[in-house]
């Protein structure tokens, strides 16, 4: 889910199939390194674990929020593909 166009209708239809709502979602980021800030933004309640690449360059995120319904999830990878040089896992 970078900036390339992606079948949200398809994800939405995973996402709901995936369990009930609300329901604990974790989201995995990588951003070049001083971007993770950006990520915190999307998510200000919630912990964020980072992990620095070997070399430096990247950081990755991992936050597990409770969403309560597939849009919201959609929503916050739609905001987060904003961020310059974000890859969504």
């Amino acid at each position: 889910m970078d900036k390339k166009k992606f079948d949200k209708e398809n994800f939405k239809e995973k996402l709901e199939a995936s369990g009930e709502f609300p329901q604990l979602y974790m989201f995995k980021f990588i951003v070049p390194n001083g971007k993770e800030n950006e990520i915190a933004a999307l998510f200000p309640t919630h912990e964020i674990s980072t992990k620095a690449s070997s070399g430096g360059k990247y950081v990755s995120t991992t936050i597990q929020a409770m969403m309560k319904n597939a849009d919201q999830i959609i929503d916050l990878y739609e905001q987060a593909a904003e961020i310059e040089g974000l890859i969504s896992l």
